[in-house]
């Protein structure tokens, strides 16, 4: 680039040289001195635009987004066939969830080079955000179809269908993204995931632990062996399992709360109200650990306590049906049928069947 520059400062003082007897230039040499002036100017775009560029790129390494993605635009403003700068602008409009953007940003870049399989890759994860399904795997095929070594696009292919509940067709994506890259623990823990929708606990059980020999330090990992050890009731080796995953992050809520409730099926209700009580104290916001620690205060006989987790539960989430369960009946523990009945009643709109045989062999209506 120096010696590119060099050779520009040279040509400005041929230029100024070629101003002043303008009338004597021939036409040759007015087309010479026009493609100098271009090639100026192109190259003072090119090096704004590379400028700008490697801004966004420092900005998106920082996790700072919207500012990538201005940077990213000013590089493209400045040299529109720059095609990197689509690319990782489109990077940045999904990190920054504004898909509909990242999908025209590709729209533009395939357009510009229709046979590149990572545009149609991050098109296909900005459809995803969108939950355009459909136009999402659309994209993901053509992904895997021009870079079939590719083993993200597998993965996010996985994802979706995941997502759409068609748990066979994931366990082919993420299977293929494990003879790609076989270390790969994310996709054994996805795939063991899978497993565990289709109930097929052992086979999930086999993905985890391979995960966690290929990454000893994925909490969440240890924590999906653990609930799906409590599944099959063997509820010791769910705790060492929910213990393992809290040796590897102590501040593991999610751990503590199904501790608990592998406690609460072992009948141990002081242990599992203490998991849930840890579980708040990380994250005060977490609607199931208080109605679950409502449930083992009501299993301890501490009825107002228990409606009072409930009452919290609801307050942050009005859709959890298990927490106006639990307290109906901790209401009817405290003598308000009518209060129980409601809470029944709306649990078993929000799909409870536990609340429908309560609210239909204790309520009137």
């Amino acid at each position: 680039m120096k010696r590119i520059l060099f050779t520009l400062a040279a040509s400005f003082l041929c230029l100024s040289t070629f101003a002043q007897i303008e009338d004597e230039l021939t036409p040759e040499e007015k087309a010479y001195r026009d493609s100098i002036a271009n090639l100026n100017e192109t190259n003072a775009a090119i090096e704004k635009s590379q400028k700008a560029y490697n801004a966004g790129i420092e900005l998106f390494n920082q996790k700072k987004y919207e500012g990538a993605i201005n940077k990213f635009s000013e590089s493209i403003s400045a040299d529109p066939n720059f095609t990197p700068a689509y690319y990782n602008k489109a990077i940045a409009e999904n990190k920054a969830l504004k898909f509909k953007e990242a999908v025209k940003t590709m729209d533009v870049l395939l357009q510009k080079k229709p046979g590149y399989a990572k545009g149609y890759f991050q098109r296909g994860w900005a459809y995803q955000g969108m939950k355009e399904y459909l136009s999402a795997e659309k994209d993901y095929l053509k992904s895997i179809e021009l870079d079939p070594k590719n083993p993200l696009a597998y993965y996010n292919f996985g994802t979706l269908k995941f997502m759409q509940k068609d748990y066979e067709s994931a366990i082919e994506q993420f299977t293929k993204v494990i003879e790609l890259r076989p270390e790969d623990a994310y996709a054994y823990n996805d795939r063991g995931s899978c497993y565990r929708m289709l109930e097929k606990y052992a086979q999930a059980v086999k993905d985890y632990e391979e995960a966690a020999r290929k990454n000893a330090n994925l909490a969440f990992v240890l924590n999906n062996i653990g609930t799906t050890k409590t599944r099959m009731k063997l509820y010791d080796e769910a705790l060492k399992a929910f213990n393992r995953a809290l040796s590897v992050d102590a501040k593991f809520y999610l751990a503590y709360n199904n501790r608990g409730v592998t406690e609460m099926q072992m009948e141990r209700y002081s242990d599992a109200v203490n998991d849930f009580t840890k579980a708040i104290e990380i994250n005060s916001s977490y609607a199931p650990a208080y109605s679950n620690r409502s449930g083992a205060y009501f299993k301890n006989g501490e009825y107002e306590k228990a409606k009072k987790d409930a009452d919290k539960a609801i307050s942050l989430d009005k859709n959890l049906a298990d927490a106006y369960v639990n307290r109906a009946n901790a209401k009817e523990m405290l003598r308000d049928m009518e209060g129980a009945c409601e809470d029944w009643h709306k649990a078993r709109e929000l799909g409870s069947e536990l609340a429908k045989n309560y609210h239909s062999t204790n309520c009137s209506n």
